[in-house]
């Protein structure tokens, strides 16, 4: 053979080489290790979806859910990410540092009627929206059947009151110490179970004007009866320093009657494997208040964006689509039920968790925001401040969400 056409074939093969490494794409990706779907969920979705797409490989980085909003922020400066997992508490401060892409134009009509209505406020703000629904979540009330049952109580709670009034009675029959544990640490987790409780008592955080109204009303009662159960030995006074999976392994241990906390807990804690009171385990929708609500919930529903320095927008649209379609969550809905409004008439998800849906049905429809503010971050660390302050016991429930809701106030 001339070696001309030896040289010559060899350079065709090293661009021919060349261009396929080229053609490889690396997304890294960045997911929260709490709650929700577990890192064996992701890292499953994410091997499925590298497989029908065999150009494009995913790094996925899970951290826990209290690094999440400041990995996003920091990694803007060093272009870090190409897909993001980001709370609903988020798109407002986003949005006005340009830090998510607006999708608006790449989500057409059937996804929109498809998924829940409650859902598209996960990554909605101001017209705009700003990835997709991934995670429709909010509070559940847990309880132990039999602790139930043992204290002559053949149905949870329906009111605050009578939450407080079961557990009473679990204490005085010396069933367990501590029938209520909550995640009550300074944290967005306290924030979560407040929210959750000042929405049944008829609080509002904002009023009419956007000023700070949780500190009268239903905010007030809220955080007084929080402080309440402490004080009468209700609630495991630990509370104060838990998260959400500190609540799930104190309530799989047995050693308490009721635990307010996200849907995952479900399966988990009636899993053998994994808990000590597994068939044991009863959900319903958190309590309401007499003429005040049925049933209370917060939105804790969490959304896929694409950072807007990301490089491979169009391969993280690809991901972000696949993880959040239809198949792919009916598939995995074992610990994160699904944002499409048909899936809850699919059999292969309600099968073996008929409790759980039938709860979210009620629960999903009642959710109450947080406050859609930029500088939510900041008023959310004042009033977990606040709240652990009055749980502590070193200020009245009163003076301390007067003080803080002076400082938001402030804020705005």
């Amino acid at each position: 053979m001339n070696i001309k056409n030896i040289m010559t074939g060899a350079v065709i093969g090293v661009l021919a080489a060349s261009g396929a490494a080229h053609a490889d794409v690396t997304l890294n990706a960045l997911f929260m290790a709490q709650a929700a779907y577990s890192e064996d969920d992701i890292r499953n979705m994410t091997a499925e979806f590298e497989a029908a797409n065999p150009g494009i490989k995913v790094n996925a980085e899970l951290v826990p859910y209290e690094a999440l909003h400041d990995k996003i922020v920091l990694s803007q400066s060093a272009n870090g990410y190409d897909v993001v997992l980001y709370d609903v508490i988020w798109p407002a401060e986003f949005a006005q540092y340009q830090l998510l892409e607006d999708v608006t134009s790449r989500i057409d009509d059937k996804t929109r009627s498809g998924i829940l209505d409650g859902a598209w406020t996960t990554v909605e703000y101001d017209g705009a929206l700003y990835g997709m629904p991934w995670i429709a979540d909010t509070k559940f009330l847990f309880y132990n059947k039999d602790m139930l049952k043992a204290a002559g109580f053949d149905n949870p709670p329906a009111t605050w009151e009578e939450l407080r009034a079961q557990a009473a009675a679990i204490k005085e029959k010396g069933i367990v110490d501590y029938p209520l544990v909550w995640s009550w640490s300074q944290s967005e987790a306290a924030i979560c179970d407040y929210t959750t409780i000042l929405s049944g008592m008829g609080g509002e955080f904002l009023d009419a004007d956007g000023k700070p109204a949780f500190n009268t009303g239903g905010g007030l009662k809220a955080l007084e009866y929080m402080v309440g159960t402490l004080d009468d030995g209700l609630t495991n006074p630990n509370s104060r320093e838990y998260l959400e999976e500190d609540v799930r392994r104190v309530f799989s241990s047995g050693q308490a009657a009721f635990a307010l906390n996200w849907g995952y807990m479900y399966n988990l804690a009636n899993d053998p494997a994994e808990s000590q009171v597994a068939g044991k385990v009863g959900i319903a929708p958190a309590p309401g208040t007499d003429g005040v609500s049925k049933a209370s919930a917060v939105n804790g529903s969490m959304g896929l964006g694409i950072p807007t320095k990301s490089g491979h927008k169009e391969e993280a649209w690809k991901y972000i689509q696949f993880l959040t379609s239809q198949n792919v969550q009916d598939k995995f809905a074992k610990l994160s039920l699904p944002v499409w409004e048909a899936s809850y008439s699919n059999p292969d998800v309600i099968k073996g968790q008929e409790p759980f849906v039938e709860a979210a049905k009620t629960s999903l429809a009642v959710m109450a925001p947080r406050p859609t503010m930029a500088s939510y971050q900041e008023a959310s660390s004042v009033l977990q401040e606040a709240l652990q302050n009055a749980m502590l016991g070193s200020v009245k429930p009163a003076d301390a969400l007067n003080d803080a809701a002076e400082t938001i106030s402030d804020m705005q």
